[in-house]
């Protein structure tokens, strides 16, 4: 399927969703598995139909907005930062969930002390290499497991799973963490980013099932 007739194909699934008047669940679920979600041992690939193809020595992460330290790193800088690991669950809007996920990078902390945040920002914008989008309140950002990862299960992430570098916010649906990541931009007002302004849920809880404006 060509980008434009996936992009058409998931607006068309989130304003049907809309017009059926399915709504958030006003109380989030207790549960590991949010509602609606099916467990997968797989990974399955989505993407925009654009899987580009970034030469190491020529991949930037640019930092930048509301901060006291823009910052544009390469990825020898990239690496030369704290280094941490995590293991959490995934969770992708298409309603599939896996279990344990044990991801490699750098801690979105350590990235918000790098460059020190001014006391205005409240959201993070982030773009990625693919032209891909994405918007969240800062202090989501902010939990002990976000962070832009360039590992998974001990092994480079893959070309056709985000790599070299993804974004990984594990409480929310997984389209909150850009692929490609290529830019972190803090904000004082939220922008909204590819999906969201599609008919996708601003906040993008699962426990809530939020999954559509």
């Amino acid at each position: 399927m060509s980008k434009e007739r996936y992009i058409e194909a998931k607006q068309k699934w989130a304003e049907k969703q809309k017009a059926r008047g399915v709504r958030a669940h006003a109380v989030a679920s207790a549960e590991r598995l949010p509602p609606g979600q099916k467990l997968t041992t797989g990974f399955p690939v989505l993407d925009l139909g654009v899987q580009p193809d970034i030469a190491l020595d020529q991949w930037r992460l640019k930092l930048d907005g509301l901060v006291d330290a823009p910052t544009d790193l390469s990825w020898a800088q990239f690496h030369a930062l704290p280094q941490v690991e995590d293991i959490s669950d995934f969770h992708c809007v298409t309603t599939w969930s896996k279990y344990d996920c044990r991801w490699g990078g750098v801690a979105f902390t350590t990235l918000y002390e790098l460059v020190r945040p001014k006391p205005e920002a409240r959201f993070v914008y982030f773009t990625s290499y693919d032209g891909y989008s994405t918007n969240v309140a800062l202090e989501q950002c902010l939990d002990d497991d976000v962070l832009v990862a360039t590992s998974f299960e001990g092994q480079p992430i893959t070309r056709e799973h985000g790599g070299p570098a993804r974004v990984i916010i594990p409480k929310l649906y997984a389209w909150k963490g850009a692929k490609f990541v290529n830019g972190i931009t803090f904000l004082a007002e939220d922008k909204l980013g590819f999906w969201e302004v599609r008919g996708y849920s601003n906040t993008a809880d699962p426990w809530t099932e939020d999954r559509y404006a």
